[in-house]
């Protein structure tokens, strides 16, 4: 029985740019024939991946249940085996023909191709295979002949390379059991065949309304500067605007499970991490200007069986235009609601959905509702075992 665990938030900041584009505005998209403020599905999973630290801090996770995206692999197996003795200079080399058996190559400025997203418990592993293989593993020189073009002397490399070597290192790349690879998946161009396919699917966030782009023309002054010097000594614009996010994401559960070599136990924390993660984490753009820190005041998950994901952005495809005195948070819950009621009555499918609505929202009907963030966590997650 396919589980789809899925998370919906409304969430209203103040004036902020939480998530710039290559001129330094605000993201945004056109949804519906209007423009909406948009914030990056990779903007929200970073957040939610910093958030993942806070987990480790209170012990729902554990720091090797988490992975790391770097093009530093080389220091960091290097740093590995000079704590179990091997020389740092002679590590280098023996790092770089290991890796080249696999045909990841480094470049002379001992950094990756591309970045690689790792679980922790794999560095570990890696290293303690190149720790165990130490003699037979060659030397540069001999596992990448020079003269060779880049491809033709990673395939010479791995063909060089000591097939014992070559097997120990292909067992230990499996995702090292990282929830955040599990989640998010990762892509090794070199290694296609050790891919994972992300358990979860992020939607960019988008405003439940249209908006403008606002302008905030700011000065500095010389606090140094002589009294009868008039005039400002720097002056500039930021661009900003303040909307409400419908925001949502999908958990495969058996997928997540089987990326985590079926650790249900595991699987259980790290979902719980992600959802809480996902409503409490915050974009970090331009936070130090503007300080709009505000959580979502509606958020609802829903444990879905034997059905397809169901985001309801559409029930924001023609913008809100909230009647004066009316609360644009609210206004929009009870859009939603109404949506996914049409939805659930013309596709049917079964399942609970938990709500906490603290926007004053009429939603009768969309799902149980809950008191506080904790006991939305509790309720969504014992729903998987029912």
């Amino acid at each position: 029985m396919k589980i789809l665990v899925e998370v919906h938030a409304l969430q209203n900041f103040a004036p902020s740019n939480l998530n710039r584009d290559d001129t330094g505005a605000p993201k945004d998209a056109l949804f519906g024939g209007t423009r909406r403020a948009r914030v990056s599905s990779q903007c929200l999973k970073r957040a939610v991946r910093e958030h993942f630290a806070t987990s480790v801090d209170r012990g729902l996770l554990a720091p090797e249940d988490l992975a790391s995206r770097t093009k530093r692999l080389l220091a960091a197996l290097k740093d590995a085996l000079s704590e179990k003795g091997r020389p740092d200079a002679e590590s280098g080399e023996k790092v770089h023909s290991a890796l080249a058996a696999l045909e990841l190559s480094i470049k002379e400025d001992g950094k990756s191709e591309y970045l690689l997203f790792l679980g922790r418990r794999e560095i570990t592993a890696i290293a303690e295979v190149i720790h165990e293989h130490w003699d037979a593993i060659q030397g540069p020189e001999k596992a990448a002949p020079e003269g060779k073009k880049a491809g033709k002397a990673k395939k010479q490399a791995a063909k060089n390379a000591a097939p014992e070597l070559v097997k120990a290192l292909e067992r230990v790349f499996d995702g090292g059991k990282a929830v955040d690879v599990a989640l998010f998946g990762r892509m090794l161009a070199d290694m296609p065949e050790k891919n994972q396919h992300a358990a979860c699917q992020v939607a960019h966030a988008i405003s439940t309304h249209a908006v403008e782009r606002e302008f905030d023309f700011y000065t500095a002054v010389d606090d140094l500067k002589p009294e009868d010097t008039a005039g400002a000594d720097m002056m500039g614009t930021v661009e900003f605007n303040s909307a409400c996010f419908y925001r949502y994401a999908v958990v495969d559960w058996h997928k997540l499970v089987e990326n985590l070599q079926d650790d249900t136990e595991l699987a259980a924390r790290g979902l719980r991490a992600f959802l809480e993660g996902f409503v409490v984490a915050e974009p970090t753009g331009k936070q130090n200007t503007f300080a709009a820190h505000n959580p979502p005041e509606f958020v609802a998950i829903s444990v879905r069986r034997d059905t397809a994901p169901r985001s309801l952005a559409n029930a924001f495809e023609t913008a809100l235009r909230p009647k004066r005195d009316e609360p644009l948070t609210r206004t929009s819950a009870e859009a939603l609601a109404r949506k996914a009621a049409s939805l659930q009555a013309a596709y049917g499918g079964s399942g609970e959905t938990f709500v906490l609505n603290i926007t004053g929202a009429e939603v009768d009907g969309f799902g149980s509702a809950v008191a506080s963030l904790k006991e939305l966590l509790d309720k969504g997650l014992s729903a998987l075992e029912d």
